[in-house]
């Protein structure tokens, strides 16, 4: 399982899609304030870094598609005996990938014309690293069906 680079691939998406989480997509210091969007939630802090208001709906939907990307990494690498299960399931997390690039797109654009500016942060380029790592991912497991086909083509 670990010897192919497609599983190598997906970790790092996984990867990816984990510090995701946990780094801001978008912030926007203020005067005294500073406002930032995570995956899980919209907050805003005071100069001390203590947090003034956390507003979790419907920001935490960007959070709850980097959990269903991740499980859907998981369980394909776990199906290596089975690619054409393991493509279906690269397409099914593509599709969920655009949708976490899209909702952190969306949310940072609403609060960056909200508050005329902003600036874009890691996690919103993290889940293009996981879209790049699944795509090269998917590409090898196309590979190596073709490989396996062509094999039994010749028996």
């Amino acid at each position: 399982m670990w010897q192919r680079i497609q599983t190598v691939f997906l970790v790092l998406a996984i990867a990816s899609l984990g510090l995701a989480i946990f780094f801001p997509i978008w912030t926007y210091p203020a005067e005294g304030v500073i406002h930032k969007l995570f995956a899980f939630h919209y907050s805003t802090f005071d100069e001390n870094g203590q947090a003034i208001a956390i507003h979790y709906f419907p920001y935490s939907t960007t959070a709850i598609l980097i959990v269903a990307a991740i499980t859907v990494s998981v369980i394909e690498i776990g199906k290596y005996r089975d690619r054409v299960l393991q493509m279906k399931l690269g397409a099914l997390n593509s599709l969920i990938l655009a949708g976490i690039i899209g909702a952190a797109f969306i949310f940072s654009n609403q609060l960056a014309d909200e508050f005329k500016g902003g600036q874009i942060q890691l996690g919103m380029w993290l889940p293009g690293v996981a879209v790049l790592c699944n795509l090269l991912a998917n590409r090898f497991i196309r590979r190596d069906e073709k490989l396996v086909r062509d094999s039994q083509r010749l028996r």
